[in-house]
């Protein structure tokens, strides 16, 4: 029987792995230099947890099933529910602000595409505690400098940002009553500028005018581009002092943001873009999307601040802020970039040997390779050097140590570059025989 990859899912060969543990040392480093810790929760979680956050519906779009024990389970199809478990749970021992970070497999039953697959890997980067915009800049900034270092610019991608609160306001302003605004939201999310019929259909119950009034509306909203204009827009509507407060409280937020993005010089990468809106439901605040400059494929990243759903997931209320960036997007980018490493996973030296006597030494000494960082590989049964010449080539393997009978009585080693073909003898009696190595091989 010949078993076949399932859809949506990949197989990693060895140089596929060593892209994949290049792109997980990148994130890792970049969350590190922030001072963001890392954290992992299970794979498998109570389905309930995941219908808590996004609905009986999202059933639809899970690995779910019923365990062993009857227990409704899923294969987690994102982080964020699972950290909300996590810190609620000792919400009183935690000392906030919360700066953690995660790499882990994630899974969703939907239909495969480019940038979008079944499994996948995501970065999940959040901070927890803090409702200052200091978080949104802290969190923006821990983005920007994990793309630069894969050598990625501003001319490459650009953080596309919105704002839930004022997206609230604005559909206030059209009549939408408060238990209508996250359909609505989800309703404008799902069909972005579109004006078909469908979507008119749907958003019009929700709606205290005529859907030309709206439409002219909703399109100079998403029209804004910076915001002096978001607050020209606002101050064309007769609104009440409330309100009026409320906008001008949350654009002077976002201008202080922007003046500490500035600062640190991250405001070239920040774009207004109304039409974020990040349809899902516990967003609360500042809303954000990473996409390719030139406006190819899926977002790169997402995120924003959900004050909210700690809460309601376990009753311990905190202030949240986080983004999620996955591998499939990113791996895309880079290679379209040529941004990818040349990986390798052949050893950095290869080890030959003669005969019994040369062998046990050479183990010995691989050992001690081995034991100062030196990959190592050498054939597991005896092979003369002109047998293993084919090996070499096709391998890329850069070294080799060659222990045969004759030199080891006379304590030396032959090490040979097979990239240029220069050969010299080493002193395996002296003390630095191994410094020496590493001065040439690493």
């Amino acid at each position: 029987m010949k078993f076949k990859t399932l859809p949506g899912f990949r197989n990693f060969y060895p140089n596929d792995c060593a892209i994949r543990e290049y792109i997980f040392s990148v994130w890792k480093n970049s969350a590190s230099a922030f001072g963001f810790v890392q954290y992992d929760s299970p794979t498998l979680e109570p389905l309930d947890l995941f219908k808590e956050k996004s609905g009986d519906e999202i059933s639809d779009q899970l690995f779910c099933f019923k365990d062993k024990g009857g227990r409704q389970v899923a294969l987690r199809p994102e982080m964020t529910p699972s950290l909300a478990k996590l810190v609620g749970e000792k919400a009183n021992s935690l000392k906030k602000p919360l700066k953690w970070y995660s790499i882990g497999e994630q899974f969703r039953y939907e239909r495969p595409q480019k940038g979008r697959l079944r499994s996948f890997y995501q970065f999940n980067v959040d901070i927890i505690g803090e409702e200052g915009i200091g978080a949104e800049v802290e969190l923006l900034s821990c983005l920007v400098h994990n793309l630069n270092a894969f050598g990625l610019r501003n001319s490459d991608f650009g953080i596309f940002y919105s704002d839930r609160i004022l997206w609230v306001i604005f559909l206030k302003i059209h009549g939408v009553k408060d238990q209508d605004i996250l359909p609505a939201l989800a309703l404008i999310d799902r069909n972005g500028n579109a004006k078909s019929e469908e979507f008119l259909d749907k958003i019009m119950p929700y709606l205290s005018e005529n859907s030309d009034n709206f439409l002219n509306s909703l399109n100079s909203f998403m029209n804004v581009k910076n915001l002096n204009e978001l607050k020209e827009y606002f101050n064309d509507k007769d609104l009440t002092n409330e309100l009026n407060h409320q906008i001008d409280d949350r654009i002077k937020d976002l201008k202080n943001m922007m003046v500490l993005l500035d600062a640190i010089g991250l405001k070239e990468y920040l774009n207004i873009d109304l039409s974020i809106v990040r349809g899902l439901a516990y967003y609360t605040g500042f809303v954000f999307e990473v996409f390719e400059q030139k406006g190819k494929g899926r977002a790169l990243a997402g995120g924003g601040r959900y004050d909210n759903l700690i809460k309601k997931l376990t009753g311990n209320a905190m202030s949240a802020v986080g983004f999620a960036m996955g591998d499939v997007t990113l791996m895309d980018l880079l290679n379209d970039k040529n941004r990818l490493p040349k990986t390798s996973a052949v050893a950095d030296i290869y080890i030959i040997f003669s005969e019994n006597h040369s062998r046990t030494i050479a183990l010995s000494d691989s050992k001690i390779l081995r034991m100062n960082g030196v990959k190592v590989d050498y054939p597991l049964k005896i092979r003369s050097f002109s047998s293993l010449f084919k090996f070499f080539k096709q391998s890329g393997i850069r070294y080799a140590l060659l222990y045969s009978d004759n030199e080891i009585d006379k304590g030396l080693v032959k090490l040979i570059d097979l990239k240029t073909g220069k050969e010299e003898f080493i002193n395996r009696s002296e003390s630095d025989f191994f410094e020496k190595l590493y001065s040439i091989i690493l």
